[in-house]
């Protein structure tokens, strides 16, 4: 008789739902990415917030605030691609770091981000889009308490 090999544990629904929302989320981080960093003035909100026009700051301000601008867009490009990374290889593959990982990178970088999203809102009369921000956090969060990566999945060979 040929020994039958035990059956590869399957994934949880759940576990595939918490990598469309870090996916999901890592698609708008580029879309976001190539936004600020192709635009050649700052955001309709930014103007709002500081009370003047792209073409009414001197030329110094205006290369500052676009290099912050592509600061910006740099992260959202290194954050998309790492969590599509993670979700396309290790996390499909169940591995608990990255389970563990995608989440925290979004939340690295997207709780930064609200706080300075909501400080610019309730300081200035400008509108930013901070529940986006809100949104990601949430994502994350909701992801990673869905996959539930503490919990030990059970071998296939394992009795209930």
């Amino acid at each position: 008789m040929v020994p039958v090999e035990p059956e590869a544990p399957r994934p949880r629904r759940s576990h595939g739902v918490a990598s469309a929302l870090y996916a999901g989320t890592a698609f708008v981080s580029l879309g976001l990415g190539a936004i600020y960093m192709f635009r050649d003035s700052f955001m309709p909100y930014h103007g709002v917030a500081l009370g003047q026009r792209w073409v009414d700051l001197d030329p110094a301000t205006q290369v500052l605030l676009k290099a912050l601008m592509e600061v910006a867009a740099g992260g959202w490009f290194a954050l998309g691609v790492l969590v599509l990374l993670l979700v396309a290889i290790p996390i499909r593959r169940g591995e608990r770091w990255a389970r563990l990982a995608a989440p925290a990178a979004l939340l690295l970088f997207y709780v930064p981000t609200l706080i300075a999203t909501a400080s610019v809102a309730l300081q200035t009369p400008a509108s930013p889009p901070w529940r986006f921000n809100a949104l990601a956090c949430l994502c994350a969060i909701g992801g990673v308490l869905l996959d539930s990566p503490w919990r030990r999945r059970r071998r296939a060979d394992e009795k209930p």
